[in-house]
């Protein structure tokens, strides 16, 4: 998959790009087949690896599946879902971690798809992990699922921040996206050596930028 091109599958839905992400929609209805995938963590190993583009282009297709979604910035480090869907970063996961009155009633926003929302991350904590580990997160996601019928969270690299490492653990699998030609199999090995020791459930993962065949160019031209 090319990254780069922000929401695709909205702007130019009959791409091969945006083809592509309905086939990883596909994919992973069917590798997670008999068990139950409601939550999802999806997180790179690297920085600029283009998880947060996959993430938001995954929920856009699911969505359009019929699927009611609810997509969440756990990057406080930084957030990037905002940008993406053109929305406020005022408020959203740290206004619910505070106020029990957000909790009661998340500051979701409607995005350009029906059956797509968004919790933005809201103003940025002083020590993301401490948050994101809490029993209040416990209680944001559980309000979340009352919401929607799929929960998926944005996290920083794995490498660059144990953010992801604590989240994987409370949710029911995690998408591991690398790019071609910028991930070192290496960093991407560590990567999955850290969910596999905190038992984390490794669903599957996404290669991007990945250059588009001749023939599917001609194709789609």
């Amino acid at each position: 998959m090319a990254d780069d091109l922000g929401l695709v599958t909205i702007t130019d839905p009959l791409s091969p790009i945006s083809e592509a992400y309905r086939a990883l929609r596909i994919n992973l209805q069917f590798a997670t087949l008999g068990v139950q995938l409601r939550t999802l963590l999806i997180t790179s190993a690297g920085a600029g690896e283009g998880k947060s583009t996959t993430l938001a282009n995954l929920a856009v297709t699911m969505a359009q599946a019929e699927q009611s979604v609810v997509v969440v910035d756990c990057d406080l480090r930084r957030p990037g879902l905002h940008k993406l869907f053109r929305l406020s970063n005022e408020f959203g996961l740290t206004t619910m971690m505070l106020e029990e009155q957000a909790l009661s009633e998340p500051p979701l926003q409607t995005t350009q798809v029906d059956g797509l929302w968004l919790l933005a991350s809201g103003p940025l904590p002083p020590r993301p992990p401490d948050l994101l580990g809490s029993r209040r997160m416990d209680r944001v996601i559980e309000k979340l699922l009352g919401q929607a019928d799929l929960v998926i969270l944005d996290a920083p690299p794995i490498m660059a921040a144990i953010d992801a490492i604590v989240l994987s653990t409370k949710v029911d699998g995690v998408l591991l996206v690398a790019s071609a030609g910028t991930t070192k199999r290496e960093q991407a090995q560590r990567a999955v050596e850290r969910l596999t020791k905190v038992n984390a459930r490794l669903v599957g993962s996404v290669l991007t930028n990945v250059p588009l065949a001749a023939t599917l160019r001609t194709y789609y031209a």
